[in-house]
């Protein structure tokens, strides 16, 4: 398989080919950074580990190069910090025992630039060698992160593309860079990250550029998860100790003439319903 730009890298821990690997997958992960697809994904990381009827790939858009860094990592180029985050998103891989790993290494103002196919084309690419796919992971378009943002938007042209038939059975908007408790509780989809804790914590550190380099990410993420999970009812015991939020998109590819921004901002809308209807009970 070609991609368009010529420092992609498409890594199969098990040695099989590509095709082979995509055509096993049926938990798919689209995201825009080295190490967002284990913030966003572990429960289908952990659900597909070492099973035959189950394969889980990601897919990183991006190269990586802007990321901040400090420590060992504070005076890495460009150039060295890709390198070092590439080899870094092939050992979660490898610990995760994921399917395949692709990385299409565009830079972000390509990611960000609506007229520009590239990211589209290599997206719907990997997407028509997939097979029936069970669940598509992406970013959510509430998050305040530009890159996840323009991320979002693209996988979502390539989702289009594909013949309705061919398309996933469900496509969920994770939590990053915007947490999504803000959610109502009926918008709220539960993705359970309480499988294989110890698995977890290994691929946040597998990103050592990032926490090394100044940013927690091994603290912070497990944190979020324990919060989701302890804050998500007042009047129930705890069904799950770790929980990741997600936004269900599916009916973004259920009807191509449904707009993103009005969809989205329904969200908003039913928040500010729930908080004034409460306001409201008890004057």
């Amino acid at each position: 398989m070609n991609f368009s730009q010529s420092a992609a890298d498409a890594h199969v821990p098990a040695g099989r080919p590509l095709a082979h690997a995509l055509a096993r997958t049926t938990h798919l992960c689209l995201a825009a950074h080295q190490d967002d697809i284990e913030i966003m994904a572990h429960g289908a990381i952990a659900a597909c580990y070492g099973k035959r009827s189950a394969g889980f790939t990601g897919v990183v858009v991006t190269d990586g190069a802007g990321s901040p860094r400090s420590g060992r990592f504070a005076k890495f180029t460009d150039e060295q910090m890709k390198a070092e985050r590439r080899a870094e998103q092939r050992r979660a891989a490898k610990l995760g025992k994921y399917a395949a790993v692709i990385q299409l290494a565009h830079p972000s103002a390509v990611v960000k630039d609506a007229g520009d196919a590239r990211v589209r084309t290599d997206l719907s690419s990997i997407l028509r060698v997939c097979g029936r796919l069970e669940a598509v992971y992406l970013h959510n378009p509430a998050d305040k992160h530009d890159t996840h943002v323009a991320v979002f938007l693209r996988c979502l042209e390539a989702l289009r593309s594909l013949p309705k038939s061919r398309r996933p059975r469900r496509v969920l908007g994770c939590e990053v860079w915007r947490n999504l408790d803000w959610l109502v509780d009926t918008d709220k989809v539960l993705l359970d990250d309480s499988g294989r804790p110890a698995l977890a914590a290994k691929l946040i550190g597998a990103f050592q550029s990032q926490i090394a380099g100044g940013k927690r990410y091994d603290l912070a993420i497990a944190g979020r998860r324990l919060a989701n999970a302890t804050f998500h009812t007042s009047h129930a015991t705890d069904a799950a100790n770790a929980v990741t939020w997600a936004m269900d998109l599916t009916p973004l590819i259920k009807d191509d003439k449904l707009s993103v921004e009005e969809f989205t901002l329904a969200h908003l809308d039913r928040l500010r319903d729930d908080v004034q209807a409460r306001l409201k009970r008890f004057v």
